[in-house]
């Protein structure tokens, strides 16, 4: 599986984002899909993830309110709705894979599959 993650970019506080991850095969759309982000000099950390059919959804409690995530499985993509952007929000975001498990996960080690990120910056 090849991941293609898009849509990021500088933006002011307060502002949106919808951050976009598009998979290169059919099976995604079973899989457990998520998303993380990485500062310099930070471990990456979990945003949000859900479940094949967008029942379970999993995020972060920074994100609480804020964020969503989304997926379309008849394009083969996963969402995540960025509103209410902070600075502390700036960072690399990496949407990710997990072909194992149906329950959404925050643990990285059970994501297989990784895209090549999409850099978000917040500015005050």
């Amino acid at each position: 599986v090849q991941l293609q993650a898009s849509g990021g970019g500088l933006v002011q506080a307060g502002g949106s984002l919808r951050l976009s991850c598009a998979a290169s095969e059919r099976t995604f759309s079973t899989y457990v899909m998520g998303w993380f982000r990485q500062t310099p000099g930070k471990e990456r950390e979990f945003v949000a993830a859900m479940s094949w059919s967008g029942g379970r959804r999993y995020s972060a409690d920074f994100v609480t309110g804020r964020f969503t995530i989304s997926r379309d499985n008849d394009k083969n993509a996963v969402y995540l709705q960025m509103n209410n952007l902070k600075p502390e929000d700036t960072a690399v975001y990496y949407c990710a894979v997990d072909p194992d498990t149906r329950v959404p996960s925050s643990r990285q080690n059970d994501y297989v599959y990784w895209g090549q990120g999409t850099e978000v910056t917040v500015s005050s």
